[in-house]
């Protein structure tokens, strides 16, 4: 339940984001084009690349701006030498974070980074200090109107993957690193694209922060995501519906 709530958390808070909307581009954008120069440039045997231009679809991101990205990741394209960099620290009230960040200035990014953590009351770690509390793995998730419960569970099942949580709002599947894939390309082939479909860290236990901190750590949160370097954060907190709702507000 864990995961579920986390995506819950996730989704209460991209009414924020949208705001974002040009910051959100640039971050695909990047993420596309480091995808194409990782593999090759070709979607269908790029799984990479497929999973970056499938979650900038979703958030309407234009196709030229997609193709743009693409070029600039292929050979003789202009991108940057972006390096794949994580962060780990401790949020208020001991919650766990990881930060994960695409970035040509490692020294710049740590810096920024360690000052928001360092002015929320949190500290940042080192590499593995808080990620042996996560599960690193496949997650994709589809709205409740997608498929039925037992479609999808039985759909993911023989595909491979590893757990299958549904309830009113929608169905999250969790897979191994290696089997995201697999499982991905059936249910997409099944019900549709997916509403996510990413790799990410899922916590093995969570913690229910009090309003205070919730409110300073959602702060936090939203520091990290505005800096242009940082592509995800994720933690170990599962903040109840009702406050994340009266928080948003």
């Amino acid at each position: 339940m864990a995961g579920h709530s986390q995506f819950k958390n996730i989704m209460h808070r991209k009414g924020a984001q949208d705001i974002r909307r040009g910051k959100i581009f640039n971050k695909l954008a990047r993420e596309i084009a480091v995808a194409a120069k990782s593999g090759l440039p070709d979607p269908g045997a790029n799984p990479r690349l497929r999973a970056a231009i499938q979650a900038a679809r979703q958030q309407n991101m234009p196709r030229d701006r997609i193709d743009r990205a693409i070029k600039s990741g292929s050979p003789g394209g202009d991108t940057a030498a972006y390096e794949e960099v994580r962060y780990e620290g401790y949020g208020p009230g001991g919650i766990a974070l990881i930060v994960e960040a695409l970035t040509d200035n490692r020294n710049r990014t740590a810096a920024e980074v360690r000052s928001a953590f360092t002015k929320s009351g949190g500290a940042l770690g080192e590499t593995n200090s808080v990620s042996f509390m996560f599960n690193r793995c496949g997650l994709i998730y589809y709205p409740a109107a997608a498929a039925s419960a037992d479609a999808i569970f039985e759909t993911a099942l023989e595909a491979g993957a590893d757990n299958v949580e549904s309830d009113t709002d929608g169905h999250q599947i969790t897979t191994s690193v290696e089997g995201f894939a697999g499982v991905r390309d059936a249910l997409e082939s099944a019900f549709g694209t997916a509403e996510s479909a990413r790799l990410g860290w899922l916590p093995i236990n969570t913690l229910t922060p009090e309003e205070d901190t919730a409110a300073t750590l959602l702060k936090l949160i939203d520091t990290l995501e505005d800096n242009d370097d940082v592509q995800t954060v994720e933690g170990n907190f599962d903040i109840p519906e009702a406050l994340m709702e009266k928080l948003a507000g």
